[in-house]
Order: structure tokens, then C-alpha cells, then sequence
């Protein structure tokens, strides 16, 4: 992106961080756009958007710091901070950001606002060294997470707290699944060498790539070859012990990638359920594109049983149930404002609930392996230990791969809770 085509990216990226503030989700934010164009290339977008929320705590507290205006005006605040990302990311010069972030101002329509925006950007390069000392003490500078946060993962992580918390500020991982229909894990890195894409594999089958690439330049994507999915994600469906002819139910299955991967694997007779209609839409587009097909996809609440289900007991439940994410947050920057301290046993709350739901429908001897995306013990050991004190015939089996519950986000992939669970016949 030229220097000054970063005036409109600032402005653009501004207007979604200052919704992102405002309660609104990032995701969302790159919905609108998608739907009404924009000049702004998505690429930078991401970068500017994705990178400012990263480091949302310490850009807040710079602009807390120099400001003289009190409470500025939302999108000045939030192109302050976007700004502050832009000088500290690398990629442009100090001066460019400087002078196309007063640009865009303009803009932005924020005529008045052209002197401010110069004078704390130019205050926070000449009090850069002044600066790190002023915010270091702060939590939320320092860890770029809410305090409370912070607070969580320290007491549930003594000894590694500070590696989740610098995990959750990362660029994540890119890891990719091979269509076993398709081909072997074999074949297909030698494909990726020959477009000099280097990967290697990690957990499992997964091939962790040295560089994220745009998923249209993988070869075969567009043809169902092989899909982008996190190497830690492709656990579930080797700890399901699939078999030919098993009934099997991905319980909350949107956007679908764990309902591909079951097809993938095993011949089974696969319902797919989730309870937000859009994104069900999403399941059958990624079967239609990988060239898999599902007995039943549909909106539907698994905690709700005589909704949905036909009578007939599943061997196998997948439930990925809703989260706070909390293990994928390098990749929704977004959520760790978005959330706060008591959304976390209200998530807990409903993934017992769905756990009880879901146990209606398993047949005796068959296995559920409970899913979650996040790193709180409250959505992970705390909902299994109650819900196995409370459910008749429940008993917890090691996992396939014997490896640990809990995954911590590292280098190689996300942070991931897995806990299987038998119905004793």
C-alpha cells in the first residue's frame, strides 16, 4: 500500500475500531464492508484493525496519557490509536504516519481535530522513552488484556500465565487439513513445495505453513484438496474414535470445519446442527466446496432435543459448544474488550445446559467429546466435573492422542479444552 493510500486506510480502520469500542463485533465490522465496498485493501484492513485491538490496552493508555482534550471524539480517539499501531508496527515512516493520519482527519470530516491527532502523535515519538516507563506499571499496557483477564489467567496459570497472556498479542499460526478424499498429507506437501509454499507437519496430520498465505493460493482449495483449519482444532475428530455406519451429531457445528473433517475421516450418517440460521449456511457451503455430504444440516438448539431429533440415539456427539474464545484471541483481537468478568459463568452456565441436552440423545455405550475454544478452567474442567456428578452412567475416558485436557495457545496452535465422555450402557 502506497504512503498515501494510508490516509483512507486510517480513516476506514478507524471507523471499525471506534464500533469495535462501542460494543460492536470486528467480524461484523468486515462484514459491512464486504457488503459496501471499500477502497482500502482488505489486507490492510486486517493489519490495522487486528493490530491496533492487539495492542488495544497500551495504545488506550498512550493517547490516556498525552491528552489534553479529556474525552475526544470516538473515531479521533480510535485513529489515534489505530495511528499509534501504524508508527509502531514498522512498515511506514514516522513522518508518513504523522502526516496521513492528520489527512485523515479530513477525511474523517474531523477538520478540527487536525492539530490534536499531530500534536500527541508527535508527542508520543519525542516522549517514546518518558512513555514506556509512565505505562509500564499498568496491567492493561503491559499485558494488552483487560484486568480482569490478566487477574484469570494468572490464578489459573500461576507458572504460565504471562506466556498465554503474550500468545493472546501474537499473529496466529496458519495450519492446514488435507482432505483424506482427496489425497495423502504426503502428496499434498509436495504440492505446496513445488508452489515454494514451505510447511511441516505438527500435531497429527496438520502442516503448519512457515508464512500465512492467502488461502486462494493454496493449491486445490478452490477444488476441496484442503481446507485452513488450527492444528490444536483438528484434535476433535481423531478423540471421537469414528467407525463406518455410526450415527453421528457435530452438535454445534457452524461454520462447519469439524463436520468436514468427520466426513472426511469415516462413512457416517452425520447430523450437523447450529443455532444461529446464518451461520448454519455456512456448514453446507464448506461441504459443497470440499465435496462431502451431511444426512442433515439445520438451525436448530441441541439443548432442545424434542425440537430436532428424531427418537433415534447418535454413537458419537461432537459438541464445540459456545466459549469465550478465550484460546483463539489472537485471531478476534476484538474479543478480549468485547468480553467481560461475568460472561464467563454465564458461558459456563450454558454449556451445562447444552451438555444435558445433548446426553438425551446419546445411546448407550457412545461417546460425547466436549469442545471448547478457551483457556478459563470455569468453561472447561468446572462444566465437565459438575455435569459428570450430575448425569446418570457418565464416565470420562482418556483422550485418543493421550494427551492433556487443556492446550495452551503456543507457536504451532490455538488453545483448546477436550474432555470425552461414555455413556455406560
Amino acid at each position: 500500500m502506497s504512503a498515501h493510500a494510508l490516509a483512507g486506510a486510517l480513516r476506514d480502520a478507524a471507523q471499525m475500531v471506534a464500533r469495535v469500542a462501542a460494543g460492536a463485533s470486528l467480524a461484523g465490522q468486515f462484514e459491512r464492508i464486504a457488503e459496501g465496498g471499500s477502497d482500502t485493501p482488505r489486507a490492510a484492513l486486517l493489519d490495522l484493525t487486528h493490530g491496533t485491538l492487539r495492542r488495544y490496552g497500551r495504545v488506550q493508555k498512550i493517547v490516556a496519557e498525552l491528552s489534553r482534550r479529556g474525552n475526544p471524539d470516538p473515531q479521533v480517539e480510535a485513529l489515534l490509536w489505530c495511528s499509534l499501531y501504524a508508527l509502531e508496527s514498522g512498515r511506514y515512516a514516522e513522518y508518513t504516519v504523522v502526516d496521513q493520519a492528520v489527512r485523515a482527519c479530513r477525511l474523517l470530516e474531523k477538520w478540527n481535530a487536525k492539530g490534536y491527532v499531530n500534536a500527541v502523535l508527535r508527542g508520543a515519538l519525542r516522549e517514546r522513552v518518558a512513555l514506556e516507563v509512565r505505562i509500564g506499571a499498568d496491567p492493561e499496557a503491559l499485558h494488552q488484556h483487560p484486568r480482569w483477564w490478566v487477574d484469570a489467567a494468572r490464578t489459573a496459570y500461576p507458572d504460565q500465565w504471562q506466556q498465554v497472556l503474550a500468545a493472546g498479542n501474537s499473529h496466529p499460526p496458519m495450519a492446514l487439513r488435507v482432505n483424506r478424499r482427496r489425497g495423502s498429507v504426503g502428496e499434498y506437501e509436495a504440492r505446496l513445495a513445488a508452489e515454494q509454499i514451505a510447511a511441516r507437519r505438527v500435531v497429527g496430520d496438520a502442516l503448519l505453513l512457515e508464512r500465512p498465505v492467502p488461502a486462494e493460493r493454496l493449491p486445490g482449495f478452490a477444488a476441496g484438496d484442503v481446507s485452513v483449519q488450527d492444528a490444536a482444532a483438528q484434535r476433535a475428530v481423531p478423540c471421537l474414535d469414528l467407525a463406518p455406519g455410526q450415527r453421528v451429531l457435530d452438535a454445534c457445528a457452524a461454520p462447519g470445519g469439524k463436520t468436514a473433517h468427520i466426513l472426511e475421516t469415516a462413512e457416517v450418517e452425520l447430523t450437523a446442527i447450529d443455532s444461529d440460521p446464518e451461520r448454519t449456511g455456512r456448514i453446507g457451503r464448506n461441504l459443497e466446496r470440499l465435496g462431502l455430504t451431511a444426512k442433515k444440516v439445520a438451525s436448530a438448539d441441541c439443548r432442545q432435543p424434542a425440537q430436532w431429533w428424531d427418537g433415534v440415539p447418535f454413537d458419537r456427539i461432537l459438541a464445540d459448544v459456545p466459549c469465550s474464545a478465550s484460546g483463539i484471541v489472537r485471531r478476534h483481537p476484538d474479543v478480549k474488550w468485547l468480553r467481560r468478568a461475568q460472561d464467563i459463568p454465564a458461558f459456563a452456565a450454558r454449556q451445562g445446559a447444552i451438555l444435558d441436552g445433548l446426553w438425551q440423545v446419546l445411546g448407550p455405550g457412545g461417546k460425547l467429546l466436549y469442545v471448547t475454544c478457551s483457556v478459563f478452567p470455569q468453561e472447561n474442567e468446572a462444566v465437565v466435573e459438575a455435569f459428570l456428578r450430575r448425569a446418570p452412567h457418565a464416565s470420562r475416558l482418556d483422550l485418543a492422542d493421550g494427551g492433556p485436557a487443556q492446550w495452551l495457545p503456543g507457536a504451532e496452535h490455538d488453545g483448546f479444552y477436550y474432555a470425552l465422555i461414555q455413556k455406560r450402557a
